[in-house]
C-alpha cells in the first residue's frame, strides 16, 4: 500500500441550511493522482477549498500525513506541504516567469518580506525557482512577461509556482479549463509527472483527461460521495452512470 499523504475524514460544510459537502472521506496517496468528478454543484470545489483551508470545515478532520491540519490557515498549510492551483489563474501578469516562481520559492523559504536585491542573491531560492521552471517545461520562457504567454503556458506557470514551494500534496482545481487540444495534452503530461513522490488531487470536467490520469477516482453528487475506488470499477458503477457519466464512453 502506498503512503497516505493526505486524508479527509467525514468532512461537512454547511452554508446556512445548505449542505455543500456532507460526510465526505477520501485519501490521497504518494505517487498517485486521485481525481474527483461530479456534476455542477456536486461539492467538488468546496471540497478542495476545505482541503486547502480556503474555507473552514463545519465538521470533520483534515490530515497531512500523521499531522492534523484542520484548523490551519491556507498559508500555514502551504508551509506544511499543501500546494494548490485555482480555477482562475493566480499569477503576477507584469512579472516574468522566473520572477513569479522565485516569489513562490521565497515565500516557502520563510523570507517573504526580504528586499528584492537580497532575494536575487539567495542561491537556494533561485535554484528552487529554476528547478520548478524546468520541471514544468518553461525554461525557454523564463524571461517572458506572464501576460504575453498563452493560457496554457500561464497554467503551467501557476503549477511551477506550486512546485517551487516543495509540496507533499498538490490540489488542482480544473487545470485544463479553457485549453485547446494541444495545450491540454501538454498539461496532462505535466500532471502525470507531478505525482512522482507526491500525492495529487485533481478536480476536472474533462473525462478523457480524468481517465487518462486517475489512479483513484471519487464521484460526488449533491455534496456526497456516491462511489470511490479504481477508475474502471467506479465508471461502471450504476449510481455513477445514472448521476453523471450516463452512457458516455471515455477512453481508459
Amino acid at each position: 500500500m502506498s503512503e497516505m499523504m493526505m486524508e479527509a475524514r467525514s468532512l461537512h460544510r454547511r452554508f446556512g441550511g445548505l449542505r455543500a459537502v456532507s460526510d465526505v472521506s477520501l485519501a490521497i496517496y504518494r505517487n498517485e493522482v486521485h481525481a474527483v468528478i461530479g456534476p455542477n454543484g456536486a461539492g467538488k470545489s468546496t471540497l478542495i477549498n476545505l482541503l486547502s483551508g480556503d474555507i473552514p470545515v463545519s465538521e470533520g478532520e483534515v490530515r497531512l500525513g500523521d499531522r492534523e491540519i484542520t484548523g490551519l490557515k491556507p498559508n500555514l498549510r502551504a508551509m506544511a506541504g499543501v500546494g494548490r492551483s485555482y480555477q482562475k489563474t493566480t499569477i503576477f501578469m507584469g512579472s516574468t516567469v522566473f520572477e513569479n516562481v522565485r516569489l513562490a520559492a521565497q515565500a516557502k523559504s520563510g523570507h517573504a518580506l526580504r528586499m528584492l536585491g537580497a532575494v536575487q542573491h539567495d542561491d537556494a531560492v533561485n535554484e528552487a525557482a529554476r528547478a520548478a521552471i524546468v520541471a514544468t517545461g518553461l525554461q525557454a520562457r523564463s524571461g517572458t512577461i506572464a501576460r504575453f504567454m498563452s493560457h496554457g503556458e500561464q497554467r503551467q506557470l501557476e503549477i511551477a509556482m506550486v512546485l517551487a514551494t516543495d509540496p507533499k500534496v498538490i490540489l488542482l482545481d480544473e487545470p485544463l479549463a479553457g485549453m485547446g487540444q494541444a495545450e491540454a495534452l501538454r498539461m496532462i503530461a505535466l500532471i502525470r509527472s507531478l505525482k512522482q513522490d507526491r500525492g495529487v488531487l485533481l478536480v476536472e470536467h474533462d473525462m478523457d483527461a480524468v481517465f487518462a490520469l486517475a489512479d483513484r477516482l471519487t464521484v460526488m453528487a449533491d455534496g456526497k460521495v456516491i462511489a470511490s475506488g479504481l477508475p474502471d470499477d467506479v465508471r461502471n458503477h450504476p449510481a455513477v452512470r445514472a448521476a453523471y457519466l450516463g452512457d458516455h464512453e471515455v477512453a481508459a
